[in-house]
């Protein structure tokens, strides 16, 4: 995966944001046209930008999945690891931007690797099919123009919203902005600070063509600015069919799983004042583990268990080989926990 680091602005002293940016192409018979559209993003969104850390990647292929073919997805996970650790990047700053074949990507992308990110923003792209249930910490700004109608791009950008719409109605969290920019196409602004008008209610325009607009501001970064990844959210949602099998690691925020569990769900929360983990499982297909740490969990107490309503007591007790596990996993210093529960997919306790 070719890359280019701009590096804007004096470093803030909690570290550089990153921004990783997408281009638009897909498939080719040639590199000509996304390596046009590579260079296009190299400074697409970063014009405006008053500090941070600016990649655009080029695609690894000149397929129409140029940036989600199976073998991107741990060239992302070393990326961040590298700006982290030569470029000074905050881990808790990260940010996911495309357009287009970007937008493409974004979609795959950040449902498979959500607890990389921060923010991430969507512009012109198709999410064939995606399922978005592990987004429920991840905030996305989806865009598309009012008559960017190849492949539908324009009323299914407005139905991912309302999939969002439904999924934080039903669980909280999903925290999401639609924008459908009004009387444009494929091609709009959202490269710069400068209101420009999009619908009012991306809904009641899908549903009943209401296209009355006002100016917002669309720039990717003012909206990804306003988030700071928590890295060990309260609760996480993790479903299991949407998972990227070729990545390092197996770890999804503080849960991990073979990719042999490729199927169902699982809904965990912790309550640190308490002591307290409860897990729910719905049609899992395999084994699971829980990862804790000091900021989940008192290892001084017992902690209580709750897995589909039958609460077991545990004294867990810290163990170094699971602290240096979980250290390289991720290369992530907020991603080390020192034990690991794991279960069956009955919810039994197997270790």
């Amino acid at each position: 995966m070719r890359y280019t680091v701009t590096v804007i602005g004096d470093r803030p002293s909690h570290g550089y944001p990153l921004y990783i940016a997408l281009h638009g192409g897909g498939s080719d018979d040639t590199p000509d046209f996304n390596n046009e559209q590579w260079s296009y993003m190299m400074s697409y969104y970063s014009d405006e930008l008053e500090c941070g850390v600016y990649v655009a990647v080029r695609g690894v292929r000149d397929t129409w999945d140029t940036h989600f073919n199976p073998e991107s997805y741990p060239l992302y996970d070393r990326l961040i690891q590298y700006m982290i650790v030569t470029m000074d990047v905050n881990p808790n700053r990260v940010y996911l931007e495309g357009f287009s074949a970007g937008g493409d990507g974004v979609y795959a992308i950040v449902p498979r690797m959500e607890d990389r990110f921060a923010a991430v923003n969507m512009s012109s792209g198709h999410p064939n099919g995606v399922q978005l249930l592990n987004l429920y910490n991840l905030p996305i700004q989806l865009q598309a123009g009012e008559y960017d109608d190849d492949y539908d791009r324009n009323t299914v950008t407005a139905a991912y919203g309302i999939k969002l719409d439904e999924l934080r109605k039903k669980y909280g969290g999903y925290e999401h902005r639609t924008l459908i920019h009004y009387n444009c196409g494929h091609n709009f602004d959202d490269c710069s600070r400068i209101p420009i008008p999009v619908m009012q209610d991306p809904a009641h325009w899908l549903a009943y063509g209401d296209r009355s607009h006002w100016d917002v501001d669309s720039f990717p970064p003012d909206y990804m600015n306003s988030f700071i990844r928590s890295p060990i959210p309260e609760r996480v949602i993790w479903d299991l069919r949407t998972r990227a099998p070729q990545r390092e690691t197996e770890s999804f925020y503080y849960l991990s799983a073979p990719y042999s569990t490729d199927t169902g769900c699982i809904d965990a929360r912790f309550d640190r004042a308490q002591n307290t983990i409860t897990i729910d499982t719905r049609d899992l297909n395999g084994t699971f583990c829980l990862l804790l740490n000091e900021e989940m969990v008192d290892f001084s107490q017992p902690i209580q268990l709750n897995v589909n309503g039958t609460i077991t007591k545990l004294s867990v007790v810290p163990d170094r080989r699971v602290l240096q596990k979980t250290t390289y996993d991720r290369g992530d210093p907020y991603y080390q926990f020192e034990a690991e529960i794991c279960l069956d997919d009955a919810g039994h306790i197997i270790r």
